[in-house]
């Protein structure tokens, strides 16, 4: 399938039915353009999501749409989040700019341009029928089931956080609690260079005011309508999400 239709699919598919389970990308370079063709229908980009599933594997982003983001405490329609899993994350807005360019930015550039750090809960909404039966190209086209981002507050003294043992309690409604240590993917910092040196660039590169998250530190979990999810890291705020049936 060529990259124009498959990405009208991908839009259609957010007001409409869903994209079947057998028409995916052929491979993640496709995926990367059709995220591309679909993020010019959708107006600004507020912010990324970046991630990997541990210390040494394959770094992926998507970008966020702006009309995406809300801050908590946040109240969605659950008939317009059908899917409802949510995820327990910590994330970064950027008080300057990291432009695309030449030189590669290093780590203590990008630590210079991160403003706040907070926690947030990222809510999953796949325009595929079957989200958990198409590979990772598919979902990287769609924007790797990126439905909704709810931020909370900032995390006071964040840059003198030991993130590997920081903890995060997470509960949802109808499910058992859970509680984990430390995000998968390792040392956050990585990625967010990863991301202004290579992820963003096509996009000009990050902005600032722009909002970075670095991947679940949970999973995935579902929530009934009428229910909420709410995040506690240790020291942070809570985040807190509902979803009025």
């Amino acid at each position: 399938m060529d990259d124009d239709l498959l990405a009208r699919m991908l839009l259609d598919a957010r007001h409409g039915d869903a994209v079947p389970a057998d028409v995916v990308p052929t491979d993640v370079a496709q995926a990367y353009r059709v995220q591309r063709l679909v993020m010019a229908h959708l107006g600004e980009i507020g912010g990324w999501k970046v991630g990997a599933a541990g210390p040494d594997a394959p770094i992926s982003c998507a970008p966020m749409p702006a009309g995406g983001l809300s801050h908590s405490p946040a109240a969605l329609n659950a008939r317009l989040f059908t899917q409802r899993e949510v995820e327990s994350e910590i994330c970064f807005r950027l008080r300057s700019g990291l432009p695309a360019r030449g030189a590669p930015y290093d780590g203590n550039a990008v630590l210079d341009a991160i403003g706040t750090c907070h926690p947030g809960v990222e809510v999953l909404q796949s325009r595929y029928a079957a989200p958990d039966s198409v590979g990772p190209a598919a979902l990287l086209a769609d924007f790797i089931q990126t439905g909704a981002y709810v931020v909370g507050e900032p995390i006071a003294d964040w840059d003198r956080i030991d993130f590997s043992r920081m903890r995060v309690h997470q509960g949802v409604t109808g499910q058992p609690d859970y509680t984990a240590t430390g995000n998968p993917a390792g040392g956050m910092l990585r990625l967010i260079v990863w991301l202004a040196n290579e992820g963003a660039v096509w996009a000009g590169g990050l902005r600032a005011g722009q909002v970075v998250t670095c991947g679940s530190w949970t999973g995935k979990t579902r929530c009934q309508a009428g229910g909420q999810a709410t995040a506690r890291f240790d020291g942070a705020p809570p985040v807190v999400v509902g979803f009025t049936p």
